[in-house]
């Protein structure tokens, strides 16, 4: 009797389940360890939409190029991407892709298998999230966007593993995502809330530090007196003072937000500050005696701050927040936040002839590109000087010139 042949990998056959689907089944090889064969199959509700499946399946499988579908939940593979791709990331980032995924993706989404996910299923969540179907208020363009990133990201390390094929993020239309108005406070605004700030032994030198460098409040919050150099007039900014749960570690250090230390030079006037603050926080050392208490953490034995308590803690954030608010409403801006120091920094350096790049620097953005995105725009004063001087250049190409003869000289022949 002959010995009946192995069906080739790459073969497939078609039939009509008692469900009314058609079902396409092609051999994609053989297990070795058992000989037998390895067949998958698709699904069509027509004959032709089988079809369709089953030849591409098998052209893939003829070229090397098939890849079987993951069965894997998108939470499942969430979960195994944070603890294998995240682990250079800061914990405040790790914090926010968590924060998004389970507030956005995961309802929606997490229990859809990895196979399941495509283009279309995608835009519908994306769409979704900003006009629900239920008439309820949607997020915003630019939380859609965040969502976005971080499911291109986790998406698109599931086809470098050959967990899919495609990503299925690619190509999505996202909603248009409108332009922050920043809220810088005008000169006015600005004098009367550094003399605000005098009135305020604890925390006005902290607040006139934020306003006059554009530093972010944590900053400021966590310079080190290590990082002022006196001599040369400059700020070494190297790191931030971070407040975690205690089970993440508590208060500590961490670098700046694009990792990239910098220095700056800021107006003399700062640095008079600084050395304002050197003076009180050594008068504070000498009332608080053996109560003070320069702040520790696990890398440095001691990081003496330059902004701390009366008795050398560090400052909370919120503390700070609180101390900003009541000179805030005292000069009439209730709604001032203290990141809006940082932009009203940016837009005076600017109004009084600094360069982009040279704000980017202070500023500590990863690039020139992001500062002209956020501060592009020009106040009016800038609008009105760039007016004058137009005015003054176009005057001195269409006035005519002054053409009269100068004095008549004689020359009488000797």
């Amino acid at each position: 009797m002959p010995k009946k042949s192995r069906r080739a990998a790459g073969t497939g056959s078609l039939r009509k389940r008692p469900d009314g689907l058609w079902e396409a089944r092609a051999t994609t090889g053989y297990d070795p360890k058992t000989g037998k064969q390895l067949v998958k199959s698709v699904y069509g509700r027509t004959q032709a939409d089988a079809r369709i499946k089953l030849n591409k399946m098998i052209a893939e499988i003829d070229e090397g190029t098939y890849l079987e579908p993951s069965k894997m939940p998108l939470e499942v593979w969430v979960k195994r991407w944070l603890e294998e791709y995240t682990f250079d990331k800061k914990y405040s980032t790790v914090k926010n892709y968590k924060t998004i995924f389970n507030s956005q993706i995961l309802p929606k989404l997490g229990k859809y298998q990895l196979c399941e996910l495509d283009r279309m299923r995608i835009q519908r969540f994306y769409n979704e999230l900003y006009s629900p179907r239920d008439g309820s208020k949607g997020i915003s363009a630019k939380t859609i966007r965040n969502v976005h990133g971080l499911l291109n990201k986790i998406l698109g390390q599931a086809v470098m593993d050959n967990l899919i094929r495609m990503n299925p993020c690619s190509g999505a239309v996202l909603p248009r995502k409108e332009k922050t108005i920043i809220k810088p406070l005008t000169d006015e605004q600005l004098k009367d809330l550094l003399l605000a700030a005098n009135d305020d032994p604890d925390y006005g030198n902290l607040i006139k530090l934020v306003a006059l460098t554009g530093l972010r409040e944590s900053e400021a919050l966590g310079l080190t007196w290590d990082c002022v150099n006196f001599k040369r007039g400059t700020i070494l900014i190297e790191k931030q003072l971070l407040k975690r749960p205690l089970k993440d570690g508590g208060i500590c250090f961490s670098s700046p937000k694009n990792s990239r230390p910098r220095s700056i030079m800021p107006a003399p006037y700062v640095m008079e500050i600084l050395e304002d603050q050197k003076k009180m926080q050594e008068r504070y050392k000498r009332i608080a005696g053996s109560c003070w208490e320069d702040w520790k953490d696990e890398t440095r034995p001691k990081c003496r701050l330059v902004f701390t308590t009366i008795t050398g803690s560090y400052i909370s954030p919120g503390t700070m927040r609180v101390h900003f608010k009541k000179i805030a409403e005292q000069i009439g801006c209730p709604e001032a936040r203290v990141h809006d120091l940082r932009h009203t920094y940016a837009m005076v350096s600017l109004e009084n002839g600094d360069d982009i790049k040279t704000v980017q620097g202070n500023l500590g953005h990863a690039t020139a590109a992001f500062t002209l995105d956020v501060y592009g725009h020009v106040s009016d004063r800038m609008k009105k000087e760039s007016s004058s001087r137009m005015e003054e250049f176009i005057r001195s190409l269409t006035e005519p010139e002054d053409k009269t003869p100068g004095p008549i000289i004689k020359i009488v022949n000797g």
